[in-house]
C-alpha cells in the first residue's frame, strides 16, 4: 500500500508514496467525507484529517485496524475504521455519498516487516501472505495447485519468464517435502534459476508477487473497488488511485479511459444508446514520483497516480475494463 522497499539489507521505513500529489488530487476540505479504502498505517488518512475532513478508513487486515486505534482516539470523532474489503466500501457509508475516495494498492510496510505474515523472504517466516489472516494461504497454493495453474499464476501475475521451470520444480519438490516457509521457497527458486552477483532483484521476487496477488485476489478487488467508488462518489467527487506494478496500472488506466470517454456505440449503428462519461480527468495520464522522492524512498520508483472527477452521469455497472487475458482462470478462495 504505502512506500516500503526491500533491499538485501532489509525493509525501508514506512513512507506514504506520492503523498502531496494524492492530497492535491483528493483536495479534501473541512467537513468533507473522504474514504481511505486502503488504510494501512494511516498516512493518507492522517493528512486528510489535518485538512479538516471526516475520514472512513477501510482495511481487511485486522492488525491495521488495531494499530489505527490511537489515530481514531485523537481524531475527535472524525475518523472511523472498518474491517473489511475495500471492494465493499459502499457498505461502510450507510447511504451517504463521499467527496473523495483514495486507494493505495498493494502490500503495506507493516505486513512486510512482520516475518510471521509471510509476505517477504527477507525475513524467514511461514508461507502465508493472507492480508485478512484467513482463507487459503500461499503455502496452500504452492503445495496443492496444479502445475499448469501455477505456471499461469507465476507467468501472468508475476510476469515471471521462468514460470514453467519454477512450477515444475515445485511439483517435484512438494512430492517429497511440502513448502512451509518463505526462505524455503525463495532458496529453492534461487537454486533452480541461479543469481548473478550483480543482480539487484532476487530471483524469487516475481513469484512472491504473483502468490500475494493471487492469494488476496488483488486485481479482482481493485476492479470491484473502482466500480464501488463510482457508485458512492457525489458529483464533483474525486477518485485517486496509486498503483505499484503494470497489471494494477493497466486496470486503472483502462477504467478511466472508459469512464471519461463515455460510449457512443458503433458508427455503423447510429441508434445505439449513448452512455455518458461518469468521470472527467483534469490530468491525462499518470503522475509519477519525483526524483527527490525516489531518492528518499526507492519503492516509490514504480508508483503511478491516476485520478478523476465524478460527473453527474449514473454509475455504470459494466466491468469491461477488467478483461485482462486469462485472469478468469486464476480463481482464489475468498476471505
Amino acid at each position: 500500500m504505502t512506500g516500503v522497499g526491500l533491499t538485501e539489507r532489509g525493509p525501508v521505513r514506512h513512507v506514504p508514496v506520492l503523498l502531496e500529489e494524492v492530497m492535491q488530487a483528493v483536495a479534501a476540505g473541512p467537513g468533507e467525507l473522504v474514504v481511505d479504502g486502503t488504510f494501512g498505517a494511516g498516512g493518507y488518512a492522517k493528512m486528510a484529517l489535518e485538512e479538516g475532513a471526516r475520514v472512513i478508513g477501510i482495511d481487511r487486515d485486522p492488525d491495521a485496524i488495531r494499530s489505527g486505534a490511537a489515530l481514531v482516539a485523537a481524531s475527535a470523532g472524525k475518523l472511523t475504521l472498518f474491517h473489511g474489503r475495500f471492494s465493499k466500501l459502499e457498505e461502510s457509508l450507510n447511504g451517504e455519498k463521499a467527496d473523495a475516495v483514495m486507494l493505495d494498492i498493494g502490500v503495506s510496510s507493516m505486513q512486510l516487516d512482520e516475518a510471521e505474515r509471510g509476505f517477504s523472504f527477507m525475513r524467514d517466516g511461514p508461507l502465508d501472505m493472507r492480508m485478512a489472516r484467513k482463507g487459503a494461504s500461499a503455502a496452500d497454493v504452492v503445495n496443492f495447485t496444479k502445475t499448469a495453474d501455477l505456471i499461469r499464476i507465476f507467468g501472468i501475475l508475476g510476469e515471471e519468464k521462468n514460470a514453467g521451470r519454477i512450477a515444475r520444480m515445485i511439483e517435484k519438490r512438494r512430492l517429497m517435502q511440502k513448502f512451509e516457509t518463505t526462505k524455503d521457497l525463495a532458496d529453492a527458486i534461487q537454486s533452480l534459476v541461479g543469481r548473478r552477483h550483480d543482480d539487484k532483484i532476487h530471483p524469487a521476487t516475481r513469484v512472491f508477487q504473483a502468490l500475494r496477488i493471487h492469494v488476496n485476489d488483488e486485481l479482482g478487488e481493485l476492479a470491484r473497488a473502482l466500480a464501488a467508488s463510482e457508485k458512492v462518489l457525489k458529483e464533483g467527487g474525486r477518485l485517486a488511485v496509486v498503483t505499484f506494478h503494470s497489471l494494477e496500472d493497466r486496470i486503472v488506466k483502462k477504467y478511466f479511459a472508459e469512464r471519461t470517454g463515455g460510449s457512443r456505440g458503433s458508427r455503423h449503428l447510429p441508434e445505439t444508446e449513448v452512455i455518458a462519461a461518469s468521470f472527467t480527468q483534469v490530468k491525462k495520464g499518470a503522475v509519477d514520483p519525483s526524483e527527490a522522492e525516489i531518492a528518499r524512498n526507492p519503492r516509490a520508483r514504480s508508483a503511478k497516480l491516476r485520478f478523476g472527477v465524478r460527473t453527474d452521469a449514473p454509475a455504470r455497472a459494466d466491468m469491461s475494463f477488467f478483461d485482462l487475458p486469462h485472469l478468469p482462470l486464476l480463481q482464489t478462495a475468498l476471505d
